[in-house]
């Protein structure tokens, strides 16, 4: 059994002070099935006639504005704003280039799954301007080696440091972990302690359970 519990998931970047109810989840399988936006799963309309399921459609589906953004037109906004410099932008960009949400290519055309890369540029650039949650993003990067960085748990530590200050709790529970192993700084109980006290008190489960365990 691990002795304590680190967090190594991206964050959404525009919910800070959020719980572990924020963080991103594994993709839900859906079955083979592809259901476009405004229709209903086959599975639902089985045996129902046109009328009964425009009926059904009308309860269920969203009424969407004709003046509402499209899906493309919110992206190209978000895209904007993060050009204009604004951090919260930057930092939700992060987490879809991260997460596969927002779509990249590679040189060859190739379409990628996900892009780390420009995920963690992305944080960085947010990270920069003191956005908690891109630099607690960051910090996971550096301690995982991903995007094209180079693993590297000391910049992971100063990441997680800057984030916890401003109050991150999954920053707090990390911190507190590096400091209770002594990876990326120097082992400090007392440290791990408090940084794990921090986070516990904002409800984070996995910084009460590593408080749990150093009793």
């Amino acid at each position: 059994m691990n002795i304590f519990s680190i967090l190594l998931t991206i964050v959404d970047c525009s919910k800070e002070g959020s719980n572990n109810t924020d963080r991103m989840k594994e993709p839900v399988s859906l079955g083979s099935e592809i259901t476009l936006e405004g229709e209903l799963p086959t599975v639902l309309t089985e045996g129902l006639t046109p009328k009964e399921k425009s009926m059904l459609a009308e309860e269920i589906l969203p009424n969407a504005s004709p003046d509402d953004p499209t899906p493309e037109e919110k992206f190209q906004k978000l895209r904007k704003d993060a050009d204009a410099g604004d951090a919260e932008a930057q930092t939700t960009l992060g987490v879809m280039y991260y997460s596969g949400e927002a779509i990249s290519k590679d040189a060859s055309g190739k379409i990628l799954g996900n892009d780390p890369a420009t995920a963690a540029a992305w944080f960085h650039r947010a990270a920069l301007q003191g956005n908690a949650a891109a630099q607690y993003n960051l910090g996971l990067m550096y301690l995982n080696g991903e995007g094209g960085l180079a693993k590297d748990t000391v910049k992971a530590v100063d990441f997680f440091r800057k984030a916890a200050l401003q109050g991150n709790a999954d920053a707090q529970n990390n911190l507190g972990a590096m400091y209770h192993i002594g990876e990326g700084t120097t082992q400090n109980i007392a440290k791990a302690k408090e940084w794990y006290a921090k986070a516990a008190a904002q409800g984070n489960v996995d910084a009460q359970a590593n408080l749990d365990t150093m009793k």
